[in-house]
């Protein structure tokens, strides 16, 4: 699945206060920090790390109702492992970030800020 095009805003933030690297799942932090020993024991996790922001689409049809729901799609931006890939699909829709830009964004936004996802 793709990452959802059109205009969006931020849902919810989650996370604040965690350390860098924190490992998600289900929106919440495990306890867990990540490193390349917790990647071998879980080699089919999806790394959610450090912040959340969860995105709700507003264009119904296009990333809102049904089926396309970004929301309901669990589309974030989120934090990933250092050495994941930038700039190249490979997440189930997610917009992934490093964790120290993520850390920046997270502190600059409000829930409720516009984000406009384009080609």
């Amino acid at each position: 699945e793709r990452t959802p095009r059109g205009m969006h805003y931020i849902r919810a933030k989650i996370g604040a206060g965690e350390p860098s690297n924190s490992v998600f799942v289900a929106r919440r932090p495990t306890g867990e920090i990540y490193s390349t020993a917790l990647r071998a024991a879980y080699p089919e996790r999806d790394w959610i790390l450090t912040r959340i922001l969860w995105l709700c689409g507003c264009e119904p049809g296009r990333n809102r109702l049904g089926r396309v729901d970004t929301m309901r799609r669990y589309i974030y931006i989120h934090g990933c492992p250092d050495d994941d890939p930038m700039g190249v699909p490979s997440s189930r829709g997610c917009i992934k970030m490093r964790n120290d830009d993520l850390v920046r964004l997270f502190d600059l936004v409000d829930a409720g800020t516009r984000v406009l996802i384009k080609e």
